[in-house]
């Protein structure tokens, strides 16, 4: 672990033994009574560290020195670990990873929705907490001694870059492209985007993949301009990866340092991959929402069907439906479904899903989810059975107020943010609904998130 620059006065260094870990990745001590966050050190463990910021009711603090280790301490395979901003956790044993995440949701359901006697299940773990993503953004930068680096984030930096070598969360074949086209821009000279001084061609190269059925899906994140040598690109890449379907290019003129496009150019193939989960086929586009780990959507979605309780005549409404991946799986079990989704991209390529996988009693309705429970009550009549999943903002308040006026009988709500669900979830207890079971789900092992599914019934 890297100690901070210079020497630092002593009354700034401290012994503190960890107590617990936050829920933004921080870990958790205490010295004189008082509360300090620290960006190293796991339960169990006494580490020294140097105070860098002085708050009324905390400190927050840099671990120079891990004096004793801890029970859970492993040790982190990654050889990007100390620098990458990725898996904070990857060096916590990962069934003490499903317990710290279990507790997070306790706490949130205690301490935000003063709930007290709720039994949280065990967390959903995941069956190889490695290889899991089917989706990684590498970006390029700038960069004094190497010319230019693709990689990922350094900790604590967006404007700082390092060359990934192996990344241990996408696949080996993901690291064989990284390192391919490095290598063909380095050759062609292609002018590489530098984050600060907004000038530059090349800007991400964003990796798609599935799981189940091995096709790869290549975007190439630019400012406005042809990419030198495509052709020589497209056939050198396609005869080495045969697994690569289709190269897509997306054109990002703006300031804002996300890897999407205001407009998008077919190089080779289709524009998408496709994927498959609980025996339904996907579609997926460059700027598609999809579950990150495949394998364990498919367990969140086998989970969220069981709670829901369906039968034959039920109508079942998905709100924040996306690509409609859940209602299309859910579409075998009931009458019919209705989807709801601001987006209208989503919206267009939940409808294509529907007609690849043959499905005839599932629609597709563009809006916001408040409004729609405002205004088109005469669609909603006759309904027992609401899916939410929601954004990490949770429930907008209006939406919540709709949707207890709609008082279905059963409701299932899917989170990726135990915080917000707590809320919501103490609106809906103080509204008449029994909040029945709730199963963490980790859908990215190595790092603090955690989803959830939770059963109501009125």
């Amino acid at each position: 672990m890297k100690k901070p620059a210079g020497k630092a006065p002593l009354d700034r260094i401290i012994d503190a033994e960890v107590k617990d870990l936050a829920f933004n990745g921080k870990s958790i001590g205490e010295v004189g009574g008082k509360i300090v966050f620290l960006d190293g050190g796991l339960p169990g463990e006494m580490v020294r560290a140097e105070i860098i910021r002085r708050k009324p009711r905390y400190d927050i603090a840099h671990v120079t020195e891990i004096i004793r280790r801890g029970p859970g301490r492993v040790s982190a395979p990654c050889r990007h670990f100390e620098i990458c901003g990725g898996c904070v956790w990857q060096d916590l044993n990962y069934q003490e990873q499903l317990r710290y995440k279990r507790k997070q949701v306790i706490d949130c359901l205690e301490h935000i929705g003063r709930f007290s006697d709720i039994e949280v299940a065990d967390t959903l773990a995941v069956e190889n907490p490695f290889f899991y993503r089917n989706k990684m953004e590498y970006s390029f930068n700038g960069d004094y001694d190497e010319g230019f680096v693709l990689g990922l984030h350094r900790c604590g930096h967006f404007d700082r870059i390092f060359n990934v070598e192996e990344c241990l969360l996408q696949s080996e074949i993901s690291n064989q492209l990284v390192a391919w086209f490095r290598a063909f821009v380095k050759e062609r000279k292609i002018p590489v985007y530098d984050v600060t001084a907004h000038s530059g061609f090349v800007r991400f190269l964003v990796i798609r993949e599935g799981k189940h059925t091995g096709q790869i899906m290549l975007n190439i994140v630019t400012t406005e301009g042809e990419i030198p040598d495509v052709e020589a690109m497209v056939q050198q890449v396609t005869s080495r990866f045969p697994e690569v379907k289709t190269i897509v290019q997306n054109i990002n003129n703006a300031k804002s340092n996300i890897a999407r496009g205001e407009a998008e150019y077919l190089l080779y193939g289709d524009g998408f991959i496709e994927e498959e989960i609980l025996g339904y086929r996907f579609r997926i586009y460059a700027n598609s929402f999809f579950q990150t780990n495949t394998l364990q959507a498919e367990k969140l979605y086998a989970t969220s069907l069981a709670m829901l309780e369906l039968s034959p005549e039920d109508r079942l409404l998905d709100l924040y439906c996306g690509t409609g991946s859940i209602g299309i799986c859910a579409s075998g079990m009931v009458k019919e479904v209705i989807g709801i989704e601001l987006e209208p991209s989503a919206i267009k390529a939940a409808e294509q899903n529907a007609l690849l996988n043959e499905i005839g009693n599932i629609r597709f309705l563009t809006g916001s989810v408040q409004e729609f429970l405002a205004e088109r009550q005469e669609i909603l009549t006759g309904i027992p059975v609401v899916l939410v999943d929601p954004p990490r903002a949770g429930l907008h308040p209006k939406a919540l107020k709709g949707l207890i006026a709609l008082g279905p009988a059963r409701l299932v709500y899917v989170s990726c943010n135990p915080a917000t669900f707590a809320r919501d979830a103490a609106t809906l207890r103080e509204s008449g609904y029994r909040l029945c079971r709730i199963i963490p789900v980790d859908m990215f092992p190595h790092t603090m998130h955690i989803e959830l599914v939770a059963s109501f019934k009125k």
